[in-house]
């Protein structure tokens, strides 16, 4: 979306209201009225064919009839009036449409969505909505939109995709003491979508930090691009995050993928830093709006309660920044600002005896300490201090310390003089919470912000040379035969094509030929149904392993035959595959699903028969680089399975990067094919020995 464009939109130097009202509680009267109210600087025009006058404004019965220039038109009437109204705005040469009015494709009328949206575009107009509250900018004195007033003011900026949540937000900001410059409503995202108003709202000079509440995405690849592009931290609340599209699945990863794991993997990849609920997502807003990221895991606690300070010390561990003794030079120092029964370890624990000149002393030495990244100050009301001269003297101390690239989060438990302290401290730029646990979960988002910074920087190592043409032949064969679903020997075709490393495997399509081909791989041999109707092949008895000899090869060709056909009279089957037993190794699973969000997405985990049982996976958008495999082999629980426990030698976890890079550029490739596939198990070796994919299955698309 052009820029200039989003400005006129957003920061319209003159606007109609199309449908204004001069009946108060009509959105039409609101509109105006709001307009007005805000302070907004520019010319106003309502537009409305029966009136004459409305809040003092001349009305106009046309936008055409107005004698100015319109920069941008808020649109309330009816739904089916909408088209023509787009249509006189177009003719006006208007370029920003604000579409209040719902009645398009959330209620079923997509004709008439795509509509507006034509019209829109035939003319060159950028369309936020419809279906939405509005838009307001605290810099811009504007409140186009229904809600009751501007926002707090601050450096956030918030876009919603749903209208009700921006008007309680709106509210909240005051409860809440969370500031934001902008909140916009998204609505069905017609036209105007997430992805553009991040990349806008990057370039906005009254925006520090992004704030995102997401019920889904159209184009899920255009919105990790947006926000790997940014350069202010991004922060996003996913709801609806059930399974969506799993439960007739027929792979793997088809089955465990779902929107949470999914949305997760993307936030990840594109840098954007997750809130678990909507007062989280103001926690975050607030820290990640004021503070820089913090560059390294060294948190320093300062409390005057043991309570807080153990309730704090349990929260960074659970949220992933465990506390790390002081070193013993800092400690000796901020010994001096305590009694002798305080703890200088860390937390580091004043007494209530701390007044403000201990705080003073100690905030200001540990913040300027090179081995403190971050700080954590907590302070519980007593009835020897004063809340306000405590947060002073957090504040003098952070300024006199000259140390501006650490942040430090506040938590001040008590009653209404703590509340009121901790209003002076955000008003300054300090982020101050009413629960210790809450500050340290700020903290940790900007320590989230850096990590995931560093994430998205990283350089993309090419991966191994591959044939795509190779792998879209054997599709195309598979295609003329009207099939969906490939057998074993197609899709290992397909891997080899992208440098996995298969084992060897032949069909035998008789007994004779079984026992030629299992003399030619070399005994010991495992023996599969290959059939294109039967995708579980251990389900029906289809596998035989450890064959030594041509005589249990023989008597496996014809148990496997017999098994498959009483699993499924109707199957058709190819033959047998007679493929090389490869050593034990440690099991993964390769898995991939085309999300109707973002497209192509791959799974790792645990493999063999457990996958589905232990759902120890995790996802990411293809394609990813080595840097983000390697991570991925961390993420799962059974991580110290492959790094190597109770005496085993570590897996070869270079080279099953690898391969996880080699698949997701399979995935991506043939992402117009391929709907699903699974490599399970994956024989995953010792260090230096690679590994073996044992198992592979491939199912297209419908076309």
């Amino acid at each position: 979306m052009d820029h200039e464009l989003l400005n006129q939109l957003l920061k319209p130097k003159t606007i109609a209201v199309v449908g204004a009202s001069s009946v108060p509680g009509k959105i039409g009267y609101t509109v105006v009225d709001n307009l007005l109210k805000s302070g907004y600087s520019g010319e106003v025009y309502p537009i409305n064919p029966t009136a004459t006058e409305i809040l003092g404004l001349k009305v106009y019965p046309n936008i055409k009839d107005v004698p100015a220039y319109v920069e941008a038109a808020v649109i309330t009437v009816p739904a089916k009036a909408v088209p023509q109204v787009i249509e006189d705005c177009g003719q006006k040469k208007v370029k920003g449409l604000i579409v209040i009015t719902s009645g398009f494709a959330e209620s079923g009328r997509r004709d008439l969505e795509d509509q507006i949206v034509e019209i829109a575009h035939r003319y060159g107009m950028a369309l936020l909505g419809p279906n939405i509250v509005g838009t307001l900018s605290n810099s811009d004195k504007l409140n186009a939109s229904f809600a009751p007033f501007l926002p707090l003011n601050g450096k956030a900026s918030l876009v919603t995709q749903s209208g009700a949540l921006l008007i309680a937000i709106d509210a909240a900001t005051y409860t809440r003491n969370v500031g934001f410059d902008k909140l916009v409503s998204i609505g069905n995202m017609a036209d105007v979508n997430i992805a553009d108003l991040v990349t806008w709202l990057d370039d906005d000079p009254n925006t520090t930090c992004i704030s995102l509440y997401i019920e889904g995405l159209r184009d899920g690849r255009q919105f990790i691009e947006a926000c790997q592009h940014a350069h202010k931290p991004i922060i996003a609340l996913k709801a609806g995050v059930s399974a969506h599209g799993a439960a007739a699945a027929a792979s793997h990863t088809g089955s465990l993928a779902g929107a949470a794991k999914v949305y997760g993997a993307a936030f990840q990849q594109a840098g954007v830093i997750g809130a678990s609920d909507l007062s989280n997502l103001f926690d975050r807003t607030l820290a990640l709006s004021l503070q820089p990221p913090m560059k390294g895991d060294n948190l320093i606690i300062i409390t005057n309660g043991g309570g807080v300070g153990v309730l704090a010390t349990d929260a960074a561990e659970k949220f992933g920044l465990p506390l790390k003794f002081a070193p013993e030079e800092v400690q000796n120092e901020l010994k001096k600002y305590m009694p002798e029964f305080g703890s200088a370890k860390n937390p580091i624990d004043l007494t209530g005896q701390a007044g403000n000149e201990w705080y003073y002393d100690a905030v200001r030495y540990a913040i300027a300490q090179p081995w403190v990244d971050g700080m954590v100050v907590l302070y519980c009301e007593t009835a020897i201090t004063n809340p306000t001269e405590i947060a002073h003297g957090i504040e003098k101390a952070l300024k006199d310390a000259g140390i501006h690239g650490k942040p430090v989060t506040v938590s001040f438990v008590g009653g209404e003089k703590s509340v009121a302290a901790m209003s002076e401290l955000i008003k300054v730029g300090i982020p101050a919470y009413q629960a210790p646990d809450m500050a340290v979960n700020a903290i940790v988002s900007l320590r989230e912000y850096e990590n995931l910074s560093h994430m998205v920087a990283e350089s993309a190592a090419p991966c191994a040379p591959s044939n795509q043409a190779a792998a879209r032949e054997v599709i195309a064969r598979v295609r003329e035969q009207q099939r969906l679903t490939l057998t074993e020997i197609e899709a290992k075709e397909i891997f080899l094509a992208y440098g996995l490393p298969i084992t060897r495997t032949l069909l035998a399509k008789s007994e004779n030929e079984a026992v030629e081909l299992a003399q030619k791989i070399g005994f010991p041999v495992v023996m599969k149904i290959v059939s294109p109707d039967i995708l579980h092949k251990s389900d029906a008895g289809g596998v035989r392993v450890n064959l030594k000899d041509t005589a249990s090869v023989r008597e496996a060709y014809r148990t496997i035959l017999t098994n498959a056909k009483n699993y499924k009279a109707e199957a058709k089957i190819h033959g047998v595959a007679i493929q090389e037993m490869a050593p034990w190794g440690t099991e993964v699973i390769l898995g991939s699903v085309n999300d109707p969000t973002f497209g192509p997405t791959m799974m790792f985990g645990l493999g063999g028969i457990f996958v589905e049982v232990l759902k120890d996976v995790t996802f990411r958008v293809a394609p990813v680089t080595r840097g983000q495999a390697l991570r991925m082999l961390g993420e799962i629980r059974g991580a110290p399975i492959l790094s190597g426990v109770r005496g085993e030698s570590p897996r070869d976890r270079e080279a099953l990067a690898e391969v996880l890079c080699n698949y997701s550029h399979m995935i991506l490739d043939l992402g117009d094919e391929i709907a699903e596939s699974d490599a399970n198990p994956v024989l995953v070796y010792e260090e230096g020995r690679g590994l073996k994919v044992a198992d592979a299955r491939i199912i297209l698309k419908k076309k």
